[in-house]
């Protein structure tokens, strides 16, 4: 089935099953995208920080904390997070903020948001604590009948159980679901571009912005003229006025125009040029025949760590002698194929996946030196491994759609490892526009 020229864009060209989909709405209502954080953290009664549960309702996580800390009158830095999660969605999790009392806590008041003490620890939640979510998805406004989707369930389901999982795209959330811009930008900051990385964020209008928006970058796309962007661009484009506004004071300074964003998002630009290679190496796997749980001589895998999660700094390369014993661990959950997100340091698979790896980087010119970022260190990756399958179990129910007289909807669950996207799995299902999904 065709994928949405969008998807192509950022170099996803198949799906991982051959069913047709649901179509339908995602969103609809907060509550039809519940999402609930794993970890693996106990809080005591001890320690300088003061450990929350935090459900939040259509709330973003930045702007979430950045409120507490004015409230709290501290510094956003003293409070911390596991991971960010869904704006437009029904979310609970984990936040610490240190050298912080209990009752200051539960003084505060916000809407659409709930505040737990939990207790106590000598350490703040930090990326490593997250195992992974539980989602709970709501499908609306599906055409079917709920006999019939509920077989297209069905269909989908058998496929995704019969490989153990998806093929672990980074989905459109990783390059921006209205401009999906962030690999562009990599590209040409790898390519050591950083003007033409600057204007590509600042100024390359994208075809589903606000006519406003396209008008103002497509102005300064073609004037240079960043005085009149900062009268023109919308207030919303913070990030892009906050670059013009160093340009301004510090012409043709375009390496510092990326470090005036916060340093997460400087960051993401290079990630998402190694998530565009390595979603068109993943396909390229597929188009050549490979499998997703059946190893090569050749494949890198990696294997478990002792959270019982993939870990990619654990790998070894399969071998003549060693593919029989291999397979039989991916086979049990124990072992994973991998590909690469290139840099500079990436270890290569060699036989036909390294065949493949190495035609890619070919075909798009890729100079993996140039992901030793020498004007802006932070920005370089040495590069790691990925594996290839999104291990997933959905279960799901099917009924008449409340909201959508005439329609069906479907609820899904699954648990995913941190990192990955509920809507690489729900893409499978529904086969639609990644903007009906965002």
């Amino acid at each position: 089935m065709e994928v949405p020229e969008i998807e192509k864009k950022i170099g996803i060209s198949l799906y991982s099953t051959d069913t047709k989909g649901l179509g339908g709405q995602l969103r609809q209502e907060v509550e039809d995208f519940i999402v609930k954080e794993i970890t693996n953290r106990e809080e005591g009664t001890e320690g300088k920080y003061l450990i929350l549960e935090v459900v939040k309702h259509d709330w973003d996580t930045h702007h979430l904390t950045r409120t507490l800390a004015k409230i709290l009158q501290v510094s956003q830095k003293r409070i911390s997070v596991a991971g960010t999660k869904d704006k437009r969605a029904l979310t609970t999790q984990k936040i610490s903020i240190f050298d912080i009392d209990a009752p200051k806590i539960e003084n505060i008041y916000l809407k659409d948001v709930e505040l737990k003490v939990l207790g106590r620890s000598r350490k703040s939640i930090e990326l490593g604590d997250l195992w992974g979510n539980d989602f709970i998805i709501t499908i609306r406004d599906i055409a079917s009948s709920p006999e019939e989707t509920k077989k297209l369930l069905e269909k989908t389901t058998k496929e995704i159980l019969a490989q153990s999982g998806v093929l672990n795209f980074f989905g459109t959330q990783r390059f921006g679901s209205i401009r999906p811009v962030t690999h562009l930008v990599g590209k040409a900051i790898v390519e050591g571009d950083f003007e033409k990385a600057s204007m590509l964020y600042i100024a390359e209008p994208f075809p589903d912005e606000p006519d406003e928006t396209k008008k103002a970058r497509q102005l300064v796309k073609e004037t240079r003229d960043f005085k009149e962007g900062l009268k023109t661009y919308p207030l919303r484009l913070g990030h892009e006025r906050a670059m013009m506004n160093h340009l301004i004071a510090n012409p043709d300074d375009f390496v510092g125009s990326f470090l005036v964003l916060p340093r997460n998002l400087y960051k993401m630009f290079v990630h998402g040029y190694q998530s565009y290679i390595y979603n068109i190496i993943l396909c390229r796997r597929i188009e050549k025949g490979l499998s997703l749980n059946q190893a090569v001589e050749g494949d890198i895998v990696c294997f478990k760590n002792d959270a019982g999660l993939p870990d990619s700094s654990k790998t070894e390369k399969v071998t003549a002698e060693t593919v029989t014993a291999i397979n039989r661990l991916i086979k049990r959950n124990r072992a994973f194929i991998t590909a690469p997100l290139p840099g500079y340091n990436t270890e290569f698979a060699s036989g036909i996946p390294g065949e493949i790896e190495q035609e890619v980087l070919q075909e798009l010119e890729v100079s993996l030196e140039g992901f030793n970022i020498k004007e802006s260190p932070e920005m370089s990756s040495k590069g790691l491994r990925r594996e290839v399958l999104l291990q997933a179990e959905p279960k799901f129910e099917v009924a008449d759609d409340e909201l959508n007289p005439g329609k069906s909807k479907a609820v899904l669950e699954f648990m995913l490892p941190k990192g990955s996207y509920a809507t690489t799995v729900l893409r499978e299902y529904m086969k639609a526009d990644p903007l009906q999904m965002s």
